[in-house]
């Protein structure tokens, strides 16, 4: 998680600022919720998450004009002035109230003034903040993107991931992150992006680091994607109980509070894993899209063997 001030947020959207020096536009944004302070400036203030950045549109500045005196304008403002409140921003050409001016003044308090309408704003700034303060874990793997599919290829060193990964972006697929993927939790998504530093680079033990977008073209890597699926490539076993038809639990993983699907596949010499991936992901959309191929197979298993017991039954009648 990132530290974001009330200036990022201000300088992000070119807002206006009424009052507040470079010491106010220095307070820390810890939450991507937005007030709009309807009971507040009624003058109940229990619950109130003063944390969040305070938002007054056209109802709140209407109240605050037709309803409002100026005792019960002094009491609301001075509570949403508080210590912990990053700013206020006032939206769509309205006003400052003089009253919440002057105590901003006196506190060095930041109020800020937007063009745009208050929905624009509250949505822009929540979307911003989601990004700019989502949590995020640090994973080792390969992230590709294969056929729209976020794809997070691991597994121990030696089972030749990196290699996998060129096969398929030469099959016309992207990078997204070698070695190292930065993931983050946005929207109750997984988003998976390369470290900038190394970002369109791969390394390949016996020929060191390649550009992949000189070598492949533009289309080859993509800045981000979601995280969907993940492949765990792990050296093949003979006393390994591999899944051979699909009919068993299906495993997932749980990443930032988020799960995914987890899929095991067996690496030897000589299987096409290229083709194997490719082939595993196409069965992946099939099944979020309501086909289960496995349990599709069992039922057919099922049905043939109550045919056949049908079958002995009659003749068992007959004789």
């Amino acid at each position: 998680m990132s530290r974001v001030t009330v200036k990022d947020i201000v300088e992000k959207f070119m807002w206006e600022v009424v009052c507040g020096n470079a010491q106010a536009l220095q307070r820390p944004v810890t939450l991507a919720d937005t007030n709009r302070p309807g009971l507040e400036l009624a003058g109940y203030f229990p619950g109130t998450q003063v944390k969040r950045l305070v938002v007054l549109g056209d109802k709140e500045i209407g109240y605050i004009q037709s309803e409002m005196d100026e005792i019960s304008q002094r009491r609301a403002f001075e509570y949403l002035t508080g210590p912990k409140t990053p700013a206020i921003v006032i939206t769509n050409h309205n006003p400052c109230p003089s009253i919440l001016k002057e105590i901003a003044e006196r506190k060095n308090f930041l109020i800020c003034m937007s063009e745009n309408k208050t929905s624009h704003v509250i949505v822009n700034v929540t979307n911003y903040l989601d990004e700019k303060l989502a949590k995020s874990v640090i994973l080792h793997g390969e992230l590709v993107r294969v056929y729209g599919v976020g794809v997070l290829i691991t597994g121990k060193s030696g089972t030749g991931k990196s290699e996998i990964v060129l096969e398929l972006i030469q099959r016309g697929h992207q990078l997204v992150a070698d070695d190292r993927v930065d993931c983050y939790r946005i929207h109750n998504q997984l988003i998976g992006r390369p470290t900038p530093m190394i970002e369109g680079f791969m390394e390949l033990r016996g020929v060191g680091i390649i550009d992949v977008e000189k070598m492949y073209g533009v289309a080859s890597i993509t800045h981000q994607t979601n995280i969907d699926l993940e492949i765990v490539l792990e050296p093949f076993r003979n006393t390994s109980d591999y899944d051979r038809v699909g009919i068993e639990e299906k495993e997932y993983s749980e990443i930032l509070g988020i799960r995914i699907l987890k899929m095991r596949i067996p690496v030897s010499a000589g299987r096409p894993m290229s083709t194997i991936i490719e082939t595993a992901i196409t069965n992946y959309l099939l099944l979020i899209q309501g086909t289960d191929s496995a349990k599709e197979f069992e039922e057919r298993v099922l049905a043939e063997i109550a045919h056949n017991r049908d079958e002995e039954l009659k003749e068992n009648k007959n004789k």
